[in-house]
């Protein structure tokens, strides 16, 4: 492992302790957020999720 991996496991693990930390101490606070944050994650699966196939419809088509 070189040292810019290293620096980067360390700020994910900071930024997971943070997070941990805000969900734990702060949860009170951010509960009435979790419906909208529920929805943007679904708004961003249904743009982002869809990169993996085509969206052409031509190969639906019966071809007999």
């Amino acid at each position: 492992m070189n040292k810019k991996q290293t620096i980067r496991w360390v700020l994910i693990g900071l930024l997971v302790v943070v997070g941990l930390y805000l969900v734990i101490d702060h949860g009170q606070h951010l509960a009435p957020y979790f419906p909208f944050v529920f929805l943007l994650g679904c708004l961003f699966m249904h743009l982002f999720g869809h990169g993996g196939h085509s969206h052409s419809h031509d190969e639906h088509q019966d071809k007999n």
